[in-house]
């Protein structure tokens, strides 16, 4: 089943009084091309996050982000009472001693002091709290699955119908390539006998003709063109990804079409295989987006 390059996919996971949000998109790449934002808590586990994304998405221009909210009550920084405290009897003392008036605003005064307000402690990511960062990962990366497989569904039917459109008209040119050849020998005779004073050898016409004939046969082409077509229906339908096997099929089909072209010495057969070519190269596009 194909699946597309193109995904998106979000999960929040709250975790006491935090809120995990984890966001990642992908678009189509030759390879895993990724990018990652990762909350400071979560570094340390940078290289597992890679390592799980690379294993499930394998392919395609990834954008990875994980980031916390927390309650705001709870990510207040704490005042230090103590040290508020220390400081406001050291300015009382240092006035009394030196007759420098105190402060008018004490609070504005004391909260810009060092380490009034600074957070001293140092957070460290738990067991509990990577296995629930984890789960918001893994729910994250889901939903980016199951969008890329909605894509591709969409993407295999833009591919049958196309495949089917190519084969109709790969059967169009059967008509104009039966009649081309008493064609081709009645302007070659009707232009010999516009020469009154030329004598050929019916027999050795016939010969050349048939040479002729055999240098823009066409049967090989459609023959090679039709097992392509149908490798490609085959293809579609692994459970592995065929992106880039489609793509390598696509250029066959398009070496069979272009020998076709540069056979067909008919308007009619050339008019199908520009067809066929606008059709093909809509495959080429799309096969872009396959992983």
């Amino acid at each position: 089943m194909i699946q597309s390059m193109t995904g998106f996919g979000k999960s929040v996971t709250a975790y006491k009084d935090k809120k995990i949000n984890v966001e990642i998109k992908s678009l189509n790449s030759k390879s895993l091309d990724l990018s990652t934002r990762i909350a400071p808590l979560y570094r340390e586990k940078e290289m597992v996050i890679r390592k799980e994304i690379a294993k499930r998405l394998e392919r395609g221009k990834v954008d990875f982000s994980i980031w916390i909210e927390k309650d705001a009550a709870a990510d207040a920084t704490p005042i230090n009472a103590d040290l508020v405290n220390n400081y406001y009897n050291q300015i009382k003392a240092i006035s009394a001693k030196t007759g420098i008036p105190e402060p008018t605003d004490w609070y504005t005064t004391l909260l810009r002091l060092p380490d009034v307000t600074a957070k001293l402690d140092v957070e460290e990511l738990s067991d509990e709290e990577w296995a629930a960062a984890q789960k918001a990962i893994d729910e994250a990366i889901d939903h980016l699955v199951a969008f890329r497989k909605q894509e591709g569904v969409a993407l295999q039917k833009k591919f049958e119908e196309k495949v089917d459109n190519i084969e109709n008209l790969l059967k169009s040119i059967e008509p104009y390539e039966k009649s081309r050849v008493e064609k081709i020998k009645a302007r070659i005779v009707d232009g010999l006998q516009q020469i009154p004073e030329v004598d050929y050898d019916k027999n050795r016409l016939e010969q050349e003709l048939i040479y002729y004939i055999e240098k823009l046969d066409i049967s090989e082409e459609k023959q090679r063109l039709t097992n392509h077509l149908k490798y490609f229906r085959e293809t579609m339908l692994e459970d592995t990804p065929v992106g880039k096997k489609l793509g390598f099929i696509a250029q066959e089909m398009g070496r069979e079409i272009n020998t076709t072209g540069s056979k067909s010495n008919q308007a009619e057969m050339q008019n199908i295989v520009v067809k066929m070519k606008d059709e093909l190269e809509q495959i080429k596009e799309q096969v872009l987006n396959a992983l």
